[in-house]
């Protein structure tokens, strides 16, 4: 299997993200997903500076894709995503259908990602002829789910023409909104934000009146409140999965490849806490359950 540290989800400074992803060049992960695929407001690094960034990352031997935004709302965003589509560099990862046809019209490869509501293999032929190279599958899919949508594509004499990739650690982006709860949570209004998001580097906790942390807030997007991680179910993947994808938590994210890369066979177990991971989705429990944990 393969490695990929997913795009940064929070919004974070440029020089720390210039940090951060140095410091990915010496990681093991062979694949790095830059770009913003929140909210269009985040402008503190541009398209010139992502760019930047991921022809560094390449001169490293990393393969380098551009994330784009899950939510457009308005003409100024699909103008700016045109930039992206249009790199001429790199491979692109639609979040949005209307990311998918406007690669589709230059007959550019993409990535399909994790919040495009792929369900089945139907849905995964039509984007194939469309131009997929690569499925990031919904964060909420089991194990036995994929099995059996991968086993139709066998089937259908469509598996080998793509690559499958799973949101194997982080926050689990849950849903978007064209509300902003982190403003919200400020008083402010969203066309008077101030990207107050940034003051949040790992988001805002929405705690239960049981005090149990059920969500977290990032600007217009609602992310799981228990970290994922499928750290320990890596060998029951090795016939399904090509890609494992690391969410950014913060520089610690890095070695947590190698701690997943060690633990392939199940020889190395990571360790885990009830409160604060979960693997529920990837086993048909509860999205917050946590089976085989402390």
């Amino acid at each position: 299997m393969k490695y990929a540290i997913g795009p940064v989800l929070w919004y974070w400074p440029t020089d720390t993200l210039e940090y951060f992803y140095q410091q990915a060049t010496a990681s093991s992960a062979e694949i790095i997903y830059l770009g913003e695929a929140v909210c269009s407001k985040r402008r503190a690094t541009s398209f010139n500076q992502w760019m930047e960034i991921g022809r560094m990352l390449a001169q490293h031997g990393k393969q380098v894709v551009l994330s784009t935004l899950a939510l457009l709302q308005s003409p100024s965003e699909v103008k700016e995503l045109r930039r992206y589509v249009e790199n001429g560099e790199f491979l692109l990862e639609a979040n949005d259908i209307g990311t998918v046809n406007m690669a589709a019209e230059r007959q550019l490869p993409f990535v399909a990602g994790p919040t495009l509501n792929v369900y089945n293999a139907q849905t995964l032929q039509l984007l194939l002829k469309e131009g997929m190279t690569r499925w990031c599958i919904p964060v909420e899919m089991s194990r036995d789910w994929l099995i059996q949508l991968l086993q139709q594509c066998d089937a259908s004499g469509v598996r080998d023409k793509f690559e499958v990739e799973v949101l194997g650690y982080g926050h689990l982006p849950l849903a978007l909104s064209a509300r902003c709860f982190t403003a919200r949570s400020e008083n402010r209004a969203k066309d008077d934000c101030q990207t107050c998001c940034i003051h949040y580097p790992t988001g805002r906790r929405v705690l239960s009146q049981e005090g149990q942390q059920v969500f977290v807030l990032n600007g217009i997007q609602t992310m799981s409140g228990y970290c994922y991680n499928l750290g320990n179910d890596l060998a029951g993947m090795h016939n399904w999965i090509d890609i494992v994808r690391l969410s950014p938590q913060d520089e610690s994210t890095l070695a947590e490849v190698d701690r997943f890369r060690a633990n392939e066979a199940g020889e190395a177990p990571l360790m885990m806490a009830r409160g604060s991971d979960s693997n529920g989705y990837w086993r048909r429990l509860a999205g917050m359950a946590l089976e085989g944990g402390r």
